[in-house]
């Protein structure tokens, strides 16, 4: 037996793994970097959160990444130099933590990494006969393994995709696994530069859940920000939102894209919702002259007004139900009292209440596909009606 297979047997029988999750979401922000300790596989996970930080990413960072993300054409040499790179990024980033946190690579099993997604492109957006679904990481395991010197499992939304998914969202198989409540009907709502979110029953069917991308989170609005308000990244405390007055007109354009007539599941990206769409609404709807405050109280109120729209369509036949939000477009204010005025009766609470970061979440739910990947198995979860395939995802990559 190789040394390395014997070294993931060991890992995988230990009885609880040190993982780090990793996730740089579409909003660009950071690298979100939570150690975690897992015992148990399936539905019998039990983690913990040891450690959590955000690395913020500096502006040459972001430039870099822009260049070609969410663009059909960009330079071939960008994207094939910024693989290696980002991975070496984030090996670095990580050796920060674990220097910030007194660690070494020897107290980590596994690093479990989302990698960068630059494009996301399902088969009815292409609408191309002779290709199928596909998306982009980038990021290379490989490299990441070899700076950090810990074994690296990455390219998780590959597998998704050959087991006849979309790729996303993967949400659904950590929400299911760390989430579910005998308890209560629970929507897990992650609202990101996507918005997306689980559907819970308290039945624990796996053929009564799914997960599915909702529409724009914070990406229209950062976007709009990052262009007219380059020292900021996005708009804080909704500052620019409050100040202004929601556009009608500019709303009902923006709200006319057919991705909200398909039924649930589905997957979106900033390919679709991104400035462009928006310049295309404003001159739908005769509104080119508005100012940047009613054109981001606008922005707020279709992401709002989305998240409603599906929420209010998944549980039109039940009694009761809780909101568990994650994500930065927690912390949008004008946001969350928007969902919320629309949904009274509804308790919206952050996975705070469940023991877990809601700004880590993402990072924790790719600790727990390692996880899966290493110790599962056992207790396969899919849902071939909703587009979830029972697969183990992730390849992995040694550190010499």
């Amino acid at each position: 037996m190789h040394s390395h297979i014997q070294q993931l047997f060991d890992i995988a029988a230990k009885p609880s793994r040190k993982i780090i999750g990793l996730m740089s979401g579409t909003s660009l922000d950071g690298l979100d970097v939570a150690l975690c300790e897992l015992s148990g596989n399936g539905l019998d996970t039990n983690i913990s959160v040891l450690q959590f930080m955000t690395v913020d990413y500096d502006a040459d960072y972001k430039q870099r990444v822009k260049a070609v993300f969410a663009k059909r054409e960009v330079d071939l040499q960008s994207v094939t130099l910024l693989n290696p790179w980002i991975g070496l990024e984030h090996g670095r980033m990580i050796n920060q933590c674990l220097a910030k946190w007194q660690l070494t690579a020897a107290d980590v099993d596994v690093i479990a990494s989302h990698g960068q997604t630059i494009f996301h492109c399902p088969k009815r957006q292409h609408n191309l006969a002779d290709y199928g679904n596909a998306t982009l990481q980038i990021g290379d395991g490989d490299h990441l393994a070899v700076t950090t010197g810990i074994t690296t499992i990455s390219d998780f939304r590959q597998k998704h995709i050959a087991a006849g998914g979309e790729g996303a969202p993967l949400a659904v198989y950590g929400d299911y696994l760390l989430f579910s409540s005998r308890d209560e009907n629970r929507i897990m709502l992650n609202i990101g530069g996507i918005a997306n979110f689980t559907w819970l029953p308290q039945t624990l069917d796996a053929n009564a859940v799914f997960s599915s991308d909702i529409g724009p989170g914070n990406t229209m609005m950062d976007a709009f920000i990052q262009r007219h308000y380059p020292a900021q990244h996005f708009d804080a405390d909704a500052k620019l939102a409050k100040a202004g007055k929601v556009s009608e007109p500019l709303l009902g354009a923006l709200m006319q894209d057919e991705f909200f007539t398909l039924n649930f599941p589905k997957t979106t990206g900033p390919e679709v919702f991104n400035l462009a769409y928006l310049a295309n609404a404003q001159q739908q709807s005769g509104t080119q002259s508005l100012s940047h405050a009613d054109i981001m109280a606008t922005l707020n109120c279709f992401s709002a007004q989305m998240i409603i729209a599906a929420i209010k369509q998944t549980t039109a036949q039940l009694d009761n139900f809780v909101i568990y939000a994650s994500g930065g477009g927690i912390h949008n204010p004008v946001l969350m009292s928007q969902i919320q005025h629309a949904l009274p009766e509804v308790a919206i609470k952050t996975t705070a209440d469940l023991g877990i970061n809601p700004d880590a979440k993402e990072a924790v739910l790719f600790a727990v596909l390692a996880n899966e990947c290493l110790v599962g198995g056992k207790q396969q979860f899919s849902n071939a009606r909703e587009g979830i395939p029972g697969v183990t995802m992730g390849k992995i990559s040694f550190a010499d």
